[in-house]
């Protein structure tokens, strides 16, 4: 039975980061995967001298591009956010915008930041409380996928998230993941491929700590996982089955 997975994140990369691995399995399985990103990331450099945000948010949209061609996603919506401003967006509208994508899509699952928007960025808090309450306005039957932090990433990776400045307040207190995936092989190769192609974002991050403790790093994901009312399964039964 084909099945689709809807992703809705703030910037490009987001989706990279926090869900390469339940998109590649997905598209292994054949289903379909949709994926909308809130703002086109245009603030998100620390030379804007060099990259003014019309410039920048063109470039990180070729990125996102490429990058989706790793994963196998060819379908994909803006909605024209500004970056670094979600949080302050009337929240039922912006909720209404992304309920009309999930009528018109129709997911069985739905992939989103958690509560605490793994990093504590406000557009990913923001982007994580509109997408869950347009699931539970217009899909309740859909299954609800938040992303949260693998299990031990704040421990293992303490001086390397520091020093990147991964956390933008103390990272939030660990919780038991649904579902949790560790990559390895071909799939964490492509993950880091689609992850390099989000240069802009990557690659201070790969000269910093080198290839090998990069893909560590970003080698594993893990969602909170809330059952839909449907009676189908979700993509998480078969995420774990993989």
């Amino acid at each position: 039975m084909t099945r689709t997975l809807l992703g809705v994140w703030a910037h490009p990369d987001d989706e990279t980061f926090l869900s390469s691995g339940l998109v590649l399995a997905a598209r292994e399985r054949g289903d379909r995967v949709v994926l909308v990103t809130a703002t086109r990331g245009e603030h998100g450099t620390d030379d804007p001298a060099a990259w003014p945000p019309a410039r920048l948010g063109r470039h990180r949209e070729r990125e996102l591009e490429a990058a989706l061609a790793v994963l196998g996603v060819d379908e994909h919506r803006f909605l024209g956010h500004r970056d670094g401003a979600c949080a302050d967006a009337t929240e039922p509208m912006a909720a209404r915008a992304i309920a009309t994508i999930i009528e018109e899509v129709a997911p069985d699952t739905i992939v989103t930041f958690g509560p605490d928007g793994v990093t504590g960025h406000p557009d990913h808090r923001a982007v994580g409380r509109w997408t869950t309450r347009a699931r539970n306005a217009v899909a309740p039957g859909a299954e609800l996928l938040r992303a949260v932090l693998a299990p031990g990433f704040t421990r293992r990776f303490a001086d390397v998230n520091a020093a990147f400045g991964v956390f933008l307040d103390e990272p939030a207190d660990e919780v038991v993941p649904g579902l949790h995936l560790r990559l390895d092989g071909a799939h964490l190769d492509r993950k880091i491929e689609a992850m390099l192609a989000q240069d802009s974002q990557t690659r201070r991050l790969v000269d910093g700590v080198g290839l090998a403790v990069f893909r560590r790093w970003w080698g594993e994901e893990a969602f909170l996982v809330e059952a839909g009312s449907g009676a189908g399964a979700g993509v998480a039964a078969s995420a774990r089955a993989a």
